[in-house]
């Protein structure tokens, strides 16, 4: 069996568990996404971040992922986490409508 056979087989059943409702998809995804977001904390640590964007952030991950919280990366250090947490999710099976990044001024 070809690695995109196996690729395509993974995807189908995630796609199939997530359409059948056996699991809470919108908390599983928020589950990916501070599973990320620690991860690379934990990682990067978080020199460069600033306070409005870490309590943005935060208010995100404690309405479990479901505010629309408005964070804006401005720093480079703020851009490059966000970027990692961007490239975190679509390798999870997030779609980019999730996120919580969002710059309105």
């Amino acid at each position: 069996m070809g690695l995109l056979t196996v690729m395509l087989a993974i995807g189908s059943t995630m796609a199939a568990a997530q359409q059948s409702g056996s699991t809470d998809w919108p908390a599983e995804k928020c589950n990916r996404y501070k599973k990320a977001y620690d991860q690379s904390i934990s990682r990067l640590g978080k020199k460069g971040l600033g306070l409005e964007f870490l309590a943005s952030h935060d208010a995100f991950l404690a309405s479990n992922c479901q505010a629309r919280a408005e964070v804006c990366a401005r720093s480079k250090e703020e851009l490059d986490l966000a970027n990692r947490l961007v490239v975190m999710a679509m390798n999870s099976g997030m779609s980019s409508t999730f996120l919580p990044f969002n710059c309105r001024s």
